[in-house]
């Protein structure tokens, strides 16, 4: 007979799992590291006002707050790409920056959210740095305007873009075609109506169209928008007795979470989450945090200040990406910070878009479904984030839905059960299979060869 040999918690707590977790406790960095901001106060460093007024937005300025952390070949290699692939142009809240680990110049080219938030030229493919199939407006949402900024994709939902700025602006955006100032590379198309007139036109299309019933308020960030404004827009959605659902998209609550602690904002948000909840309309925020670094004591109060004065959830949805958070590690911590300690919902995590000059930021299907195995089991399941593609044409699809996928060449097929707004009189909207691409580094010597044969 064999004894039982007694093992204290502490040794089967984690004993043989592929991820350990360990409650961590949030740290707000200390911004006086860097040489440029040694003066600066708390009271500054919790203004709204003085975040904006100090976001770095070139690269002289860059240097101003780094002084000599940073070696002069990092900022040769920041504007060799600026010069020749930047889809974004430059724009870092100090709060942002703060998060950067700038012990040394490796270790600024290695952290993760100076990966997407301050691309160099040596991050990017250098064989195939586009997909031959990336566009600009890679998921088509300006095709599927129903009035200039309202996309409408989905029977039930639709994406009201209310300005083309943000507070911050990250290589990686989606929306590189017509958010933020021109590049080098890309002229940026332009909104062509006043904000009310366009507004007013989206209010009217809802109005006309009581089948959708989710609204995302986005942009840009609605927190570029002014106050009276947004507020204004969203209790004209509240009027709508359709409308069920009203989505606020911001990456300021962790880019610039001063924003969402401004006294006037959080009143307000109060008045509207209070009309949401008589009207019964579930009011949420939906953030973009895409690695634990981020998520700091003043995000964590941003988003329960939300959540004190009545908004029902404040969700993320990041954006998978190489170097960022593509590990099973990387996504775990992440999801444990923001559900376990600032009450943020971890929703979604996108595959990357085919934009230009993102293919050293975007994985193969297969790796996100190997992410989304790999973190089951670990989070509550209301807490554990589905792994999605969004399809151009389609929409948002878990990364295990795929109908078909050829991984030599690195192409997979998606079907659909709904027709966007531009294919109602389409009869093979609902038979067609609609293809993703793969990154051509991933694929097999012989998917490499079939592509590069292809020009």
């Amino acid at each position: 007979m064999t004894a039982i040999q007694e093992v204290s918690p502490a040794d089967t707590d984690v004993a043989d799992q592929p991820y350990a977790y360990r409650r961590t406790e949030l740290a707000e960095p200390d911004w006086r590291r860097f040489p440029g901001w040694r003066e600066v106060t708390e009271a500054q460093w919790r203004d709204a006002q003085w975040q904006r007024v100090h976001c770095v937005r070139n690269i002289k300025q860059l240097r101003a707050v780094l002084g000599d952390l940073v070696a002069a070949r990092f900022y040769d290699d920041l504007a060799a790409d600026q010069r020749e692939l930047a889809t974004m142009s430059m724009l870092v809240p100090p709060q942002m920056l703060n998060t950067m680990t700038v012990d040394s110049t490796e270790a600024f080219y290695a952290d993760p959210i100076r990966r997407y938030m301050l691309p160099v030229r040596s991050d990017r493919d250098p064989d195939w740095p586009s997909h031959p199939h990336s566009a600009r407006d890679s998921l088509h949402e300006a095709e599927m305007w129903v009035v200039e900024g309202l996309t409408h994709r989905y029977p039930t939902k639709v994406l009201a873009e209310l300005l083309s700025t943000c507070p911050q602006y990250c290589g990686h955006c989606t929306r590189m075609d017509l958010v933020g100032n021109s590049t080098e590379q890309v002229v940026k198309h332009k909104l062509d109506l006043k904000p009310v007139d366009r507004q007013d036109a989206m209010i009217d299309y809802l109005r006309r169209t009581p089948g959708v019933r989710d609204v995302v308020v986005s942009g840009g960030d609605v927190a570029n928008v002014p106050w009276h404004q947004l507020e204004s827009f969203l209790m004209r959605l509240l009027d709508i007795e359709t409308v069920r659902d009203i989505r606020l998209a911001t990456k300021a609550l962790a880019g610039l979470p001063q924003h969402w602690l401004q006294p006037k904002i959080v009143e307000g948000l109060e008045r509207v989450a209070g009309t949401a909840r008589r009207r019964g309309v579930n009011l949420a925020i939906h953030t973009h945090v895409n690695h634990v670094q981020s998520v700091t004591p003043l995000v964590a109060e941003a988003a329960r200040t939300a959540l004190e004065v009545g908004v029902r959830d404040v969700r993320n949805q990041g954006v998978l990406m190489r170097g960022v958070n593509a590990t099973p590690a990387a996504l775990l911590d992440l999801c444990f910070a923001l559900q376990g300690e600032a009450n943020i919902l971890p929703y979604y995590f996108y595959q990357c878009d085919m934009i230009p000059n993102a293919e050293h930021w975007r994985l193969a299907v297969w790796e996100a479904q190997e992410l989304q195995h790999a973190i089951m089991g670990y989070l509550p399941g209301y807490a554990t984030p589905r792994i999605v593609c969004d399809v151009p044409y389609v929409g948002k699809r878990w990364v295990h839905q795929v109908a078909e996928y050829d991984r030599e060449r690195g192409i997979s097929y998606w079907t659909k059960n709904y027709r966007t707004g531009i294919e109602h009189d389409d009869p093979e909207a609902l038979r067609r299979r609609y293809p993703f691409y793969d990154p051509i580094s991933t694929l097999p010597e012989q998917g490499r060869a079939w592509w590069t044969a292809r020009g």
